[in-house]
């Protein structure tokens, strides 16, 4: 079988939603080439994922590559790609130089050659995220270990909203927590939050296949007693209190739940909130104020932002 290897370069910003829009269209796996990760001095915490070649990163901007199967829908397939890509504009999404290029690769160089991106990482004091395949031996008793198949789709956590995600939820689940995962992904955060001790996560994402991707991931970190994942909109219809929302998604899409956020969060509850771009902090945190939210913490890792803020304990 042959497959078609879709290139496109453009922001660090549009690498979310372009993403979406590449594992909805059928992608099996992402890989994200950005100039900045060759110059940038890691912290030794968090490792490193994958084994860095200049040549295969553009002077400016990043390039997001992705494979689709060869076949009579090729070409309709990647029309709609690029009109969907054209259309992020709408939300105010910066897509840069959005040039796409199209390449032939054969199935058996495409099934080994994206593995050799993926290493194990450690994301925070207690995570570490492998692919599946790579063998791992914790290096403390009280690691916690997330597998991941990063060819399954929605990401193999180690973006840095989903670290600052995850680091949050570190620092604030306690054992016996609610948790809403919204727009769940690979359900990254959703096993986390299991992991550290709570008692119920209830994951929700538009998407079918987003939701098919955690289910899989849940079980194959065994923490599918606690977990329940739905497709949903959103916290639209949703009942459940919980003690943390989690939401790893746009800042234009983070505005547009906050009010049902704040009425999902018991008193005294947390809403840690990413994938917000750094000129749009503020959105953000003007709408978790007005909403009633307090503001905890605001935290920046490359030019992605989370926030983390808290429903206050009911008075009088």
């Amino acid at each position: 079988m042959k497959w078609s290897e879709i290139k496109i370069h453009t922001t660090n910003e549009a690498i979310e939603p372009i993403s979406n829009i590449l594992h909805e269209s059928g992608a099996s796996g992402v890989v994200i080439e950005d100039r900045q990760d060759l110059y940038q001095e890691r912290v030794p915490l968090y490792g490193t994922i994958y084994e860095l070649d200049p040549d295969n990163y553009p002077e400016e901007g990043v390039y997001i590559k992705a494979y689709l199967p060869i076949n009579s829908f090729l070409g309709e397939t990647v029309d709609e790609i690029k009109e969907s890509i054209n259309n992020l504009v709408k939300f105010d999404i910066d897509i840069g130089k959005n040039n796409v290029t199209i390449s032939e690769v054969n199935e058996e160089e495409w099934a080994t050659a994206w593995k050799k991106y993926y290493k194990p990482v450690k994301i925070s004091e207690k995570i570490t995220i492998i692919p599946t395949w790579e063998d791992y031996d914790p290096v403390n008793s009280d690691e916690l270990i997330i597998e991941l198949d990063p060819g399954m789709a929605f990401g193999t956590g180690t973006h840095p909203t989903t670290v600052l995600s995850l680091q949050a939820l570190e620092r604030y689940v306690k054992d016996g927590d609610v948790v809403l995962d919204v727009g769940s992904g690979s359900g990254v955060l959703t096993i986390a939050s299991a992991l550290l001790g709570a008692k119920e996560v209830h994951a929700f994402d538009l998407d079918e296949i987003a939701v098919k991707s955690t289910t899989i991931n849940v079980k194959l970190n065994g923490v599918q007693d606690v977990v329940s994942a739905k497709q949903n909109d959103l916290l639209k219809g949703v009942d459940q209190q919980a003690d943390i929302v989690v939401s790893n998604i746009l800042a234009e899409i983070i505005v547009q739940f906050t009010s049902d956020a704040y009425d999902s969060i018991k008193p005294g509850g947390y809403l840690i909130t990413s994938g917000i771009i750094k000129g749009k902090k503020e959105l953000v945190k003007d709408d978790l104020i007005k909403h009633g939210f307090e503001i905890l913490e605001i935290n920046q890792m490359e030019d992605w932002i989370s926030i983390i803020a808290q429903k206050p304990e009911q008075r009088g």
